[in-house]
């Protein structure tokens, strides 16, 4: 089958035929009809994480952000059959640690980084394996299309379970969304069908126009703007309740937890780049003097897939709406490229794997 694989970090990826995967005894084996290009995929790409030991290795087929249909089950899967559509989180718990009984399997230490680690190969291919099958697997409702739910894949899902799970994010609450690319735009439709009043944030009017597009009240051109938390505290009377940083990036990151009002929470969905290596300095006093909360966020427990997917059929969410083009696999090094300018918009989905 063709896959776009990992040769030399920042060049070009291989397209090249490799082998089929074969069903471990607890997983199945999902033809890919949709696959997102996403911003972890370029941090991968560039071979980024070292600093966290989760750089993706050289020889890794990248690409998690799946959906499509199953066409082979291990011996032990009991829940998911051949024919069944579905969505792969990134975040593949194995479904029997505490995190995962817990409801938490996007933190399972047992689990896998679909598209990150050679244990579980990615989904920039023409199938791919899905392990502990029985847990990971989520059926998709009837009338969604791949396209969509590849578009709710990591960003849409991580920012859902950010503002939903991890924030305590209400109705009429302030959200201020640091960068606007894919995430941030997920963030910015999520926070506005979940009541919330949202502050974009960017340096692109093109970007913030897409925000205002997907529900934000306001906007701010950060490049335009000499000291954005203020900003962001006249046009909110006094801080944001909840906000996110969106790219993560130092600047970025003490932007979201400075426009805080008083006991606000700000959560951490960029992953830095050798830049920060992982690391940012923050003002502690002021969180400490003012009880701010940070949260980090990875993806989202399988089990709560449904509150998603129920959100879908109602129409009070689309990922679809985020989508700015479908591509074809041998044009995924080209988006890849693009994102290192920030020259992306919107939600990329490679959905010709033949080309």
């Amino acid at each position: 089958m063709r896959a776009a694989v990992l040769q030399e970090y920042g060049e070009p990826l291989a397209i090249e035929a490799v082998d089929r995967p074969e069903p471990e005894p607890h997983g199945v084996v999902v033809d890919v009809e949709a696959c997102g290009v996403c911003r972890s995929d370029w941090h991968a790409w560039m071979g980024h994480g070292e600093w966290a030991n989760d750089q993706a290795p050289l020889g890794q087929i990248l690409g998690h952000e799946p959906a499509g249909r199953v066409v082979s089950v291990g011996d032990e899967v009991r829940e998911v059959t051949e024919g069944d559509r579905v969505a792969l989180p990134f975040n593949l718990g194995d479904g029997t640690c505490p995190h995962c009984r817990n409801g938490h399997g996007n933190v399972c230490p047992n689990g896998r980084a679909l598209g990150f680690q050679s244990a579980a190969p990615g989904a920039f291919a023409e199938e791919v394996h899905l392990p502990w099958a029985d847990y990971n697997a989520m059926p998709l409702p009837e009338g969604v299309s791949a396209r969509d739910v590849a578009a709710l894949g990591c960003r849409f899902m991580t920012a859902f379970h950010a503002l939903a799970h991890r924030a305590d994010l209400g109705g009429g609450d302030w959200l201020a969304v640091h960068g606007c690319g894919g995430v941030g735009l997920s963030a910015i439709h999520i926070g506005n069908a979940l009541g919330a009043r949202v502050v974009a944030v960017d340096i692109d009017d093109g970007k913030l126009a897409r925000a205002t597009e997907l529900g934000a009240d306001e906007v701010v051109n950060a490049g335009e703007t000499e000291r954005v938390p203020k900003e962001i505290k006249i046009r909110t009377d006094g801080g944001a309740h909840v906000s996110v940083d969106a790219l993560g990036i130092a600047e970025t990151c003490r932007n979201s937890v400075v426009c805080l009002r008083r006991r606000g929470e700000h959560v951490q969905l960029g992953l830095t780049t050798d830049a920060e290596k992982g690391e940012i300095s923050l003002p502690t006093d002021r969180m400490a003097h003012m009880e701010l909360s940070f949260h980090g966020s990875r993806g989202m427990p399988p089990t709560r897939y449904d509150e998603l997917f129920g959100l879908m059929q109602t129409g009070d969410v689309d990922p679809g709406k985020l989508v700015s083009k479908e591509v074809a696999l041998s044009d995924v090094s080209e988006r890849l490229a693009a994102m290192t300018n920030y020259e992306t918009d919107g939600v990329e989905v490679v959905t010709d794997f033949e080309n």
